[in-house]
Formats: C-alpha cells, sequence, structure tokens
C-alpha cells in the first residue's frame, strides 16, 4: 500500500510545454505560449508546476521546443533552485537532448522521444500533464484514485454541456467513470450516465510506468506521429486496458473558495487571455492568487517594491483597481483597472485603463492606453493614443481583435 507521500515519491511527471500559441500570435512571435506572462508576475507555465510542486511532485521534465531558450532560463532561475536530494525541474529540448534529435511530431511522440528518462528514475507512476493551461490541482488526489481503481490509465477530464462538448475529446463512462470509448469532437456527444453532461479530455494523463512504456512501443510502430487522445487512449481500449476518468470538479485544492471549484482555462486566443487575465481584478475573482495554502510560484526576482509619486493638484501617481508588479513606478500618471508587468513605468498625465502591460513597458507623457495588451520593452511614445481608434492602431501595425483588443507586439 501506497501513502499519498509514497506515490509522489514513485512518481516522475512530464509536462508538455512546446506549443506554438499561434492563436495568441502575435504575443507568441518570440516566446511559446507556456512562456507568455499572466497575471503580471507569472508566466502560464508556472500554474501546473505550481500544482506539481503543492502536490508534493518533484521529479519534473520540462519538454520543450519552440521558442525554448527564455522558457528555459525561466525553468533553471527558478524552478531548478527549489528542489532537494534527488529533486529536480529540468527542461529537455529535442535539438539537443532526444533521441535522433528530432521535433516531437505528438504528444504521445514527445514522450517516446524521451523514454529513457522514465526507465532511468525507476518511478511507478508517471503524470504527464500540458503546460499551457490556467488552473489549480491538488495532482496527489488524482493519483490516489489512479492507485484505488488499479489503472492502467487516468484521464482528467471536465465536466461540460454538450454544447461546449463538440470542441473537445470526450470520454464516455460506465456509473463507475471507468472509460468505454473516446471520440473528439462529437456532434452528438456521449453523456455521463445520470447528468446531462459530458467528459472531455483535459489532456492530463496519469499512467502506470509499465503500460505506458508498452503502449507507446506498440504505437510508435504504427504512427510517426503518435498522439494521446488520438491513437494511445483508443488502442487502449481496444486492448481493453483499464481507464479511468478523473472529474476535476470533485478535486479539492486547499483554501479554495467556492466560486473557484472547477475553475480552468485554455486562454487559447487573444480575447479569452485578456478576458482571464481581467477577470483577476475584479472583487472576487474566479482564480484566487491570493490563497496562501496553494501559492502560485514563480521567479520573484530581486526587485524593488512598486511606488507612486507625486501628489500634485494636476499631477498624481494613482493605481486604481488594478494589479502593479514589483519595480514598477506610477509617476504621475493614472493607472485604472489593469495588469501592469515588473519594471514599467508610467509617467506623468499618462492613462492607461482595461490594458496588460507585460515587461519593462514605458508609458510616455500624456499617452492614453484603452483596452490593449502592450509587449514587453515597449516605448509607448510621449502623446500617444491606443486604444481610441482602431483604424489608426491598424495603421501603426497593431492587431485589432473582434472585441476590440488592440495588441502591441515587438
Amino acid at each position: 500500500m501506497y501513502a499519498a507521500g509514497n506515490i509522489a515519491r514513485n512518481t516522475i511527471a512530464m509536462v508538455l510545454a512546446g506549443g506554438k500559441g499561434e492563436r495568441l500570435s502575435p504575443i507568441t512571435l518570440h516566446r511559446s505560449k507556456p512562456s507568455v506572462p499572466f497575471g503580471g508576475k507569472y508566466k502560464i507555465i508556472d500554474f501546473v508546476l505550481s500544482n506539481m510542486f503543492n502536490s508534493g511532485i518533484k521529479k519534473v521534465y520540462i519538454l520543450t521546443q519552440y521558442h525554448a531558450y527564455s522558457l528555459n532560463k525561466h525553468v533553471k532561475e527558478s524552478w531548478a533552485k527549489w528542489t532537494g536530494l534527488g529533486e529536480f525541474y529540468d527542461t529537455i529540448s529535442p535539438e539537443t537532448d532526444s533521441i535522433g534529435q528530432q521535433w516531437f511530431e505528438g504528444t504521445a511522440d514527445a514522450i517516446y522521444q524521451n523514454l529513457r528518462f522514465i526507465n532511468y528514475s525507476g518511478a511507478d507512476f508517471v503524470v504527464i500533464f500540458g503546460g499551457d493551461h490556467i488552473y489549480k490541482m491538488d495532482i496527489s488526489q488524482m493519483m490516489e484514485y489512479h492507485r484505488m481503481n488499479r489503472a492502467d490509465l487516468t484521464v482528467a477530464s471536465l465536466e461540460v454541456s454538450p454544447e461546449d462538448a463538440t470542441r473537445f475529446g470526450i470520454l464516455s463512462v460506465d456509473e463507475d467513470l471507468k472509460v468505454t470509448s473516446f471520440v473528439e469532437k462529437p456532434q452528438n456527444p456521449p453523456r455521463i450516465p445520470g447528468r446531462n453532461s459530458c467528459f472531455a479530455s483535459m489532456g492530463n494523463y496519469i499512467f502506470s510506468t509499465k503500460k505506458l512504456v508498452e503502449v507507446l512501443q506498440e504505437g510508435k510502430r504504427h504512427h510517426d506521429d503518435l498522439d494521446f487522445g488520438k491513437h494511445i487512449i483508443p488502442m487502449m481500449l481496444e486492448r481493453g486496458d483499464k481507464i479511468f476518468a478523473y472529474s476535476f470538479f470533485d478535486n479539492d485544492v486547499p483554501g479554495m473558495e467556492p466560486n473557484e471549484r472547477g475553475y480552468w482555462k485554455d486562454v487559447g486566443t487573444i480575447d479569452t487571455y485578456y478576458e482571464a487575465n481581467m477577470d483577476l481584478i475584479n472583487v472576487s475573482p474566479q482564480l484566487n492568487l491570493y490563497n496562501l495554502d496553494w501559492p502560485i510560484l514563480t521567479n520573484q526576482g530581486n526587485l524593488p517594491p512598486a511606488k507612486t509619486i507625486f501628489d500634485d493638484e494636476d499631477r498624481r501617481g494613482i493605481n486604481i483597481n488594478s494589479l502593479v508588479c514589483g519595480g514598477c513606478i506610477t509617476s504621475g500618471g493614472i493607472v485604472s483597472r489593469s495588469i501592469i508587468g515588473p519594471c514599467s513605468k508610467i509617467n506623468s498625465y499618462a492613462l492607461v485603463e482595461d490594458s496588460i502591460l507585460f515587461d519593462n513597458v514605458q508609458v510616455g507623457r500624456n499617452a492614453k492606453i484603452r483596452k490593449a495588451i502592450i509587449d514587453e520593452n515597449i516605448v509607448i511614445p510621449e502623446g500617444m493614443e491606443i486604444g481610441y481608434d482602431h483604424e489608426e492602431d491598424r495603421l501603426r501595425g497593431c492587431i485589432v481583435t473582434e472585441s476590440g483588443v488592440v495588441v502591441v507586439a515587438r
């Protein structure tokens, strides 16, 4: 029998963090999706890595691919420093480390190319999670569920409406939540027994190690672009392997507020990314960053506190209903309902509202920014207006989404 701590110690994790994030372009032109800032000080990948760390899983390989340098650097400067003897958070890129130095051609192919790390580990369980979603999850609860079911594979699952189910890979389950079939984006999705809802795969898996090695080797003989949803799960069902769905809604993170339960965001487009960020500044956001029982960890850096200066009649540094990161100076300007990334500066008489600024953005005097995303290291010239005239924004080379979010990229 395993205690919860023993399960974690006998587990190795693989985080798939090679996504291009093409629908998030242009903010992914120079970074992978897991490297995109979120909530000012964090990267998207910090959420899955925090879930691992808080769950006691501290033997983690992060499989990077596109624009890997910044992500590798982030992991090295933060996560790699927080481990003890025999623990690690390490990055692996296909161009340097995987067999044959070939790019990953599918989610399961990425794991197959790095099977030697799993074989060397001696682990009994392998946790395989994506690195590009925003959520909190106590993975140890899913691991205990996997062990109790004596499962070969457990699939983390979102409960979605039949209308939304057409966008996901859907699991058909029996009354014990044992998976009986899997279908991608069905027009008539199977329901959960007794409910008018469906189980959508989150793309997060727990495998028993021997079974994972076995099915990857078998699958690779037939598919170069080996994928878990497309190939591995159907193959395992055909073989009669034991696959169970784990309901994400049942996961109970310490300190969780009732409105947080089931929170999971793809942030796959500019508009969904913007909306998820803006939720953070609400009085009661659905994602609580201030739960110290389940902290979201990241590279803190050696930054001074955020600062506001000037209190003259016509010039005050003001931050209202906003998240303002370390190293920022609001120098006689106004920040309202916005997220300001580290080391940014808002100069006198400037106005920033309903916007997201990445690291080291400089906003000139009298400039106005409304409902915009400003990439890192950008200087907004004195007096410039962004988000007020979309035709003018487009003429400058900015992207304007359907909902009116203006993206100023490097």
